[in-house]
C-alpha cells in the first residue's frame, strides 16, 4: 500500500508539472518569463508559509537542514532561471524534448554514481520505451535549436539532477517535508528576484505591457500547482523512493502537459496519441517493478527477523532448566 501512495504521489507530481507548464505558456504570454518564475515563486512561499505556521512545523535545522535549503539556490533557482533563458534561444517543443530525454537519465547515472543505487536492467530497458514514446509525442521537425540555448538548458537540468541525488540523501532526516519545501523555494525566490533586479539596471522591461484577467488567473494557477503542490508530492515520495525510480515519473510530465494543451485548444495527432500509450505502458511498468521490488525486499526481511527470533527461542528453550 505504501509503494502505491508513493507511486500515486509521483504521478500527481507529474501531473502538476504538466498542467503547470500548459498554465504557464499561458501566463508568459502576457509576463515576462524571469518576472513571471519571480511572481509564481512568491505565490508559492506565501501560500506554504501559511500553511507550515498554521500546522506549527519546524524549520529544517541542523547541518543536513541547511543543505537541503541551501538546494533551493539549484532548484527551482538556478534550474528555471537558466531553462527560461535558454528558452529565449530553442523553440519550446525542443526545449521540452531536452529535459523530458535528459534529466531522467543525468538522476540515474548520479544516483548510481553517488547514492549507490542498483540500476536494473528492466529499469534502463523501461526508461529507453518511455523515452522512444516521449520521441514520438514531442518530435517536431521544424523544432530549431542553438548551441548556446542546448547549453543553457542542459546546465538547467544538471542543477535539478543534482538536487533529486541530495534532496534523496538528506531529505529523510527533515522533521517536515513541507517546511524544507518552504525554504528551498525561499532561496529560489531570493536568486530570482537578483536576477530581476539585474535585468532592471540593465535597462530591461521586466513588466507586463498589458495583463487580462487570464493572465492574472494563470499567473496565480500556475505557481500554485507547478511549485506549491508538484514539490509537495514529489519530495513527499523521494523520501521513500530511490531517486532513480522517482526520475521516471518525469517521462509523464510532457504527458499531462499536452493532455491540458489539448483542453485548452491543442490538438494531438494519431502518432502522438501512439507515443502517450508508450509512456504511459513504461511508467506503469516501473511501478510494478519498484512495487515488486519492495514487497521483495519486505518478505526478505520478515523471513529473516522471522528466524532471527526462532533462534533466539530455540536458545532460550535450550537454556531453561
Amino acid at each position: 500500500m505504501r509503494s502505491r501512495r508513493h507511486l500515486l504521489e509521483l504521478i500527481l507530481a507529474a501531473a502538476c508539472w504538466g498542467i503547470g507548464t500548459a498554465v504557464s505558456k499561458q501566463a508568459v504570454a502576457e509576463v515576462p518569463p524571469l518576472t513571471l518564475l519571480v511572481v509564481q515563486l512568491a505565490i508559492s512561499v506565501g501560500l506554504l508559509a501559511v500553511v507550515v505556521a498554521r500546522r506549527r512545523e519546524p524549520l529544517p535545522g541542523g547541518p543536513a537542514g541547511r543543505r537541503l535549503g541551501w538546494l533551493g539556490l539549484l532548484n527551482p533557482g538556478l534550474a528555471y532561471a537558466l531553462s527560461l533563458l535558454g528558452l529565449t534561444q530553442i523553440s519550446a517543443s525542443f526545449s521540452v524534448l531536452i529535459w523530458s530525454v535528459s534529466e531522467p537519465i543525468l538522476i540515474l547515472l548520479l544516483a548510481a554514481w553517488i547514492l549507490g543505487e542498483r540500476i536494473g536492467g528492466s529499469l534502463v530497458a523501461l526508461s529507453a520505451v518511455a523515452i522512444g514514446g516521449l520521441v514520438v509525442v514531442l518530435y517536431d521537425p521544424s523544432a530549431a535549436g542553438a548551441m548556446l540555448g542546448i547549453g543553457l538548458t542542459v546546465a538547467g537540468i544538471g542543477c535539478c539532477a543534482i538536487y533529486t541525488v541530495a534532496s534523496r540523501r538528506w531529505l529523510p532526516g527533515a522533521d517536515s517535508t513541507l517546511a524544507v519545501i518552504l525554504v528551498q523555494e525561499a532561496y529560489g525566490l531570493g536568486l530570482a528576484s537578483v536576477i530581476l533586479v539585474g535585468l532592471v539596471v540593465a535597462g530591461v522591461s521586466v513588466l507586463p505591457s498589458s495583463l487580462t484577467a487570464a493572465g492574472v488567473v494563470s499567473t496565480v494557477v500556475s505557481g500554485l500547482v507547478y511549485y506549491g503542490l508538484a514539490y509537495w508530492f514529489y519530495l513527499s515520495a523521494l523520501r521513500q523512493v530511490p531517486a532513480s525510480i522517482a526520475a521516471a515519473s518525469f517521462y509523464l510530465i510532457p504527458v499531462f502537459g499536452v493532455a491540458a494543451a489539448t483542453l485548452l485548444g491543442d490538438r494531438l495527432g494519431p502518432s502522438q496519441w501512439v507515443g502517450v500509450i508508450i509512456v504511459i505502458a513504461a511508467v506503469v511498468g516501473i511501478g510494478y517493478r519498484t512495487a515488486g521490488s519492495q514487497a521483495s525486499i519486505s518478505g526478505e526481511v520478515s523471513a529473516a527477523g522471522g528466524a532471527t527470533a526462532a533462534g533466539e527461542a530455540a536458545a532460550a528453550g535450550g537454556a531453561a532448566p
